[in-house]
């Protein structure tokens, strides 16, 4: 035996060249790879939709969570309100409609995305803010009184839910 056999193997690193150097130098340095999480895992330490974001400090964690919690808030509140469904017909009203549709889609992207970080916590929050949003925009709790809805008008963006 060549005594190779019970030798461990090296971390796992990436070389790449120094900055403003040509790749062709011998100028290297290591930088170790990032771990993903692939399941749901509990904790305050990763990276939720930007980087080093929340940190390991507990009160940057904190302060995601209630960042994605209002994210997924906003969401429901932008798909359960009547922007200009009043007036048809206008170019304005169809502009409008556009922006609240293409910010309504851009907030649920990133709550989609702080989602796929499988960190619990975030969905958790995320799933509460949807949950309140919707019990405060999109039920007759709050409002206490069904919505008017304008003869072959839509009340909302959402496609319609039967619950019996």
């Amino acid at each position: 035996m060549n005594g190779m056999t019970d030798m461990p193997s090296p971390p796992h690193t990436t070389t790449t060249p120094s900055p403003g150097s040509n790749p062709g130098d011998m100028h290297m340095h290591h930088q170790p790879m990032m771990h993903m999480h692939m399941a749901f895992f509990w904790g305050q330490h990763g990276e939720i939709l930007f980087p080093g974001w929340p940190g390991t400090n507990s009160g940057m964690y904190a302060l995601v969570l209630i960042f994605i919690f209002f994210l997924a808030f906003i969401v429901e509140f932008l798909s359960h309100t009547n922007f200009g469904r009043r007036v048809s017909g206008t170019v304005a009203v169809g502009l409008i409609q556009t922006v609240v549709h293409t910010i309504r889609a851009g907030l649920a992207y990133m709550v989609m995305l702080a989602v796929m970080s499988f960190n619990g916590g975030v969905f958790l929050a995320a799933v509460a803010g949807h949950a309140l949003g919707f019990l405060v925009f999109g039920t007759w709790v709050i409002r206490k009184r069904p919505p008017e809805v304008v003869a072959g008008e839509k009340n909302s963006d959402l496609s319609p839910m039967i619950c019996a």
